[in-house]
């Protein structure tokens, strides 16, 4: 690890005293502890929190990315995927950046994946048919990109920083809320508390035949069929908040369990999995072979179907706004995570707020995303959960070691997490929107006009469309063009009343993304 002249920190009260000698393995490995005021037994005890409080994504990216859930075929491919992804991801963190922060594939990514697949939001939310190896490999060059990005350097700001300076704030904000509303949007759906209508389009679940299942409740047809399901997401969304509000680690994946339970005697939660099955079984060793034979069974190498296929015909602009939006998300995500989860902190951040390692923090989530697009999942970034594990006093990568140990073991206890209904995955699919709304709509300036408008567009069309390219694109367009016929505006203002000259405030950039995104929404192409 860099040396870093720290500050010295008083130990927080009821936290564990740090050893005075640390075992010398663990310091070789670069997991000072002693340095940074902690001990081997806090770190891995951090670890295993990180994990608690990040687990639901071994079952939730499967069922948000895959539309029949655990009848897919692909589904423990895709859920080894999903672990792999989380191992190497978390470890890049451990042994590369060496800091407590863990990895996986992150929510709003999948569900991007997904409905460009027409998978776990159910319909296809753009014109051309991709396939999951198409999606994939899309997911691999986005983190190509974001690794340049990360690496190359203009005048002492790499390309990452001057992209993320260049998007502006209120549609930057904008998106993660977007992507919340979106997340919570197929939860409602997954679990049926928001169903079809001929009339609205959407409606809300029909409670009203609960009188008429009285005696047979546990019946499986009918309005009580997606009722029992509702109930069961909104167990699971009250259990989580009331669990968050009294600070009980890992609330998360203790919501989900709970929601389980309540879905078995109202037959929502199908327990003969456990039993092991041909295609979910307990044994390990064929799970493993089934996952590296490339088959149709497996998404492991799937986008090498991509070298012999090719893309759909007219599809290229698609493909290229699509990329840049995994990039977009994936970059504005970490760095919003790394710097919520370890600002504030001396022995993790500098006086600016800005994480240790910085570089190699973001270096660490764009290898991550490469490799995980080549197992067979969507882009891997750095999980907001790693402040679980920060707050239970992990400091180094020791914390990060941990989680990925942890991921690894879930893999032998599969059939596990394939008994979780959609229904119970749903309620955390909704938690995370509450929190993505919650941590984000603050930074947005609703005082100003073209702030609100373009922000609430980002968010508002991202959700309604079913697509979040198609909601960041809209939101880019108005934010630039309203800006710019407001400076011509009170340029000629300035220069009838003599008065001061506006400032013209649209980067580079974001004309750039603005006019790709004209040419995705506008222009026709065969290419």
């Amino acid at each position: 690890m860099d040396k870093l002249d720290e500050p010295v920190v008083e130990q927080e009260q009821g936290a564990e005293q740090p050893a005075k000698k640390q075992n010398g393995f663990f310091k070789a490995l670069g997991f000072d502890a002693v340095a940074k005021k902690t001990s081997v037994r806090t770190e891995v005890i951090a670890g295993i929190v990180t994990f608690l409080a990040m687990a639901y994504i071994l079952t939730v990216n499967p069922n948000s990315i895959l539309y029949a859930g655990t009848a897919d075929g692909r589904w423990p491919s895709l859920f080894m995927a999903t672990a792999f992804g989380a191992i190497i991801g978390t470890l890049l963190m451990a042994f590369l950046a060496k800091m407590p922060l863990a990895q996986a594939s992150g929510m709003g990514l999948n569900s991007l994946v997904g409905s460009v697949i027409g998978g776990g939001v159910g319909a296809f939310a753009y014109k051309f048919n991709f396939t999951i190896g198409q999606a994939f490999m899309m997911v691999l060059i986005s983190g190509i990109v974001f690794l340049l990005l990360s690496v190359i350097q203009i005048k002492g700001k790499t390309f990452r920083e001057l992209v993320f300076d260049g998007m502006p704030v209120a549609v930057r904000s904008a998106i993660s809320v977007g992507i919340g509303l979106f997340i919570a949007y197929i939860g409602f759906q997954n679990a049926g508390i928001i169903v079809t209508n001929g009339y609205t389009q959407v409606a809300f679940v029909d409670f009203t035949s609960w009188g008429d299942q009285v005696v047979n409740y546990l019946a499986a047809t009918g309005t009580w069929a997606a009722a029992k399901t509702a109930v069961v997401a909104f167990v699971g969304l009250f259990a989580i908040a009331i669990l968050d509000k009294i600070q009980v680690k890992g609330s998360v994946i203790i919501g989900i369990l709970i929601a389980t339970i309540v879905g078995i005697p109202l037959g929502v939660t199908n327990l003969s999995v456990l039993a092991g099955t041909e295609q979910i079984s307990w044994k390990f060793w064929e799970n493993f072979k089934n996952f590296f034979s490339v088959g149709e069974g497996s998404v492991f190498g799937s986008f090498t179907s991509v070298f012999s296929d090719g893309f759909p015909a007219g599809s290229l602009f698609t493909i290229i706004m699509l990329i840049i939006t995994m990039c977009m998300i994936d970059m504005f995500d970490t760095m919003g995570t790394i710097v919520g989860c370890c600002g504030g902190n001396r022995l993790l951040s500098d006086e600016n707020n800005k994480p240790y390692n910085y570089g190699k923090i973001m270096i660490a989530d764009s290898i991550a995303t490469c490799t995980g697009a080549m197992l067979g999942t969507s882009t891997v970034t750095t999980f907001v959960e790693s402040g679980a594990g920060v707050s239970a006093g992990g400091r180094t990568g020791l914390t990060a070691f941990t989680t990925a140990c942890m991921f690894f073991l879930a893999i032998f206890i599969m059939p596990v997490f394939a008994t979780i209904p959609s229904a119970a995955t749903a309620s955390a699919l909704i938690y995370v929107g509450v929190l993505m709304m919650k941590n984000n709509v603050k930074n947005i300036d609703f005082t100003d006009a073209v702030n609100a408008t373009s922000a609430f567009l980002t968010i508002i069309i991202m959700v309604l469309s079913y697509s979040i390219t198609k909601g960041i694109g809209v939101g880019m367009i108005s934010y630039t063009l309203m800006s710019a016929i407001s400076y011509v505006v009170e340029l000629i203002k300035s220069a009838i009343t003599k008065g001061e000259k506006p400032v013209w405030n649209v980067s580079i950039v974001a004309i750039v993304v603005s006019v790709l995104f004209c040419v995705y929404f506008f222009v026709p192409t065969t290419l």
